[in-house]
């Protein structure tokens, strides 16, 4: 239990711990894509093996323990998926009640697993491609928490502080198992809240640890969904609202939310914005299952796509360490696996021996 571990460094509420067993997900070195890129390391950070399936379950852990110290009753939310799934986790874990705005787009895997553990959703329409009406739902939802005397608890800085620190804990195992050293670490991003609290966790181990390494944090984007890596690549100091178009889920976010601090944090610590298309997405999604065995959703596929333009373009000294945060199980995304492996299944067959000349068929 690693997110707990490093309790006192992303300020843990003394009283309350609401925990299924998050953190301390697996770090795998590459055993092929590392050759074909020409790196001399090549990390996964395989957030999917979270209790819930992704990253979102540091958040979820640190935010529900401190609405819990509060003695809050309800958490309100929002989610195009793996937030609402933790959120929902957890409250029910912690016996609060979850009421989640959904993005019109979410995979309907993701929402029938926010279900399962008893939140109450709604979609409304636009919601995650429009800045204009995300900027409605987030403020209706300010003024509704106050209300109802509720939690919010959305995955952004902007307006979960206590929630995303828990998010940090990323960097604080990746600093442990990676020691002291350099390395560039790519991460996916919607509204730039991962990217920043992973930057945020470094230098918070620099400042208060001594932490001697240098991490390079850099933010992916779909380009349809550029609101930060654009702006970083082209050396603005702003992010920038667009509307959405990129069929990532989880990456949907077209305001700005935590993107002006995000392009901030990654500057400092000397990282670069990537843009790549959707169908490099899930692309790098096939290849992670069938060369690596990492079965992702496209969301944990777009960091490593950052990377092969990254080496393409001559951008990476290939003798330091390239981690990607893999941020979610590929069984979050049902309609991303037609994509991957077609619609047909296994075939049926009378007998076994029918079964022994398909497979003396395909290993000649």
């Amino acid at each position: 239990m690693n997110h707990w571990k490093y309790a006192e460094l992303w300020g843990a509420p003394k009283t309350t711990q609401v925990t299924l067993g998050e953190g301390g997900t697996p770090l795998i070195r590459s055993t092929k894509l590392a050759a074909e890129l020409g790196l001399r390391e090549l990390w996964f950070k395989y957030e999917g093996a979270n209790p819930t399936g992704s990253y979102k379950d540091r958040f979820a852990s640190s935010a529900i323990s401190h609405l819990q110290q509060d003695g809050k009753k309800i958490c309100l939310g929002t989610s195009s998926g793996n937030t609402g799934a933790a959120v929902a986790a957890y409250c029910a874990r912690a016996g609060m009640s979850c009421h989640l705005a959904i993005v019109e787009g979410a995979p309907e895997g993701k929402l029938r697993q926010m279900l399962a553990y008893g939140a109450r959703l709604v979609r409304i329409r636009n919601f995650g491609t429009s800045p204009a009406i995300s900027a409605q739902v987030m403020n209706g939802l300010r003024g509704l928490a106050a209300e109802l005397d509720a939690g919010l608890e959305i995955s952004a800085f902007a307006f979960s502080p206590r929630g995303m620190a828990g998010v940090m804990t990323i960097s604080f195992e990746l600093a442990e198992i990676l020691g002291p050293k350099e390395m560039h670490v790519f991460t996916p991003a919607g509204a730039g809240g991962l990217t920043l609290a992973v930057a945020r966790g470094f230098e918070t181990l620099a400042t208060r640890q001594g932490w001697a390494g240098r991490a390079h944090v850099h933010c992916v984007q779909p380009a349809g969904n550029d609101t930060i890596a654009a702006p970083l690549r082209e050396g603005k100091n702003e992010a920038r609202a667009v509307e959405s178009k990129t069929a990532i889920s989880g990456l949907q976010v077209g305001g700005i939310i935590d993107a002006h601090d995000t392009v901030a944090a990654c500057r400092r610590s000397g990282g670069q914005g990537h843009v790549v298309t959707d169908d490099e997405a899930w692309s790098w999604q096939a290849r992670l299952a069938k060369e690596e065995g990492v079965f992702c959703e496209p969301a944990g596929a777009v960091a490593l796509a950052g990377v092969a333009g990254a080496v393409r373009r001559g951008e990476l000294d290939k003798n330091v360490p390239v981690v990607c945060l893999v941020t979610g199980s590929g069984f979050k995304d049902e309609r991303s696996l037609v994509k991957m492996i077609g619609t047909e299944g296994a075939p049926l067959v009378d007998d076994f021996a029918a079964f022994s000349a398909q497979v003396r068929s395909a290993a000649k």
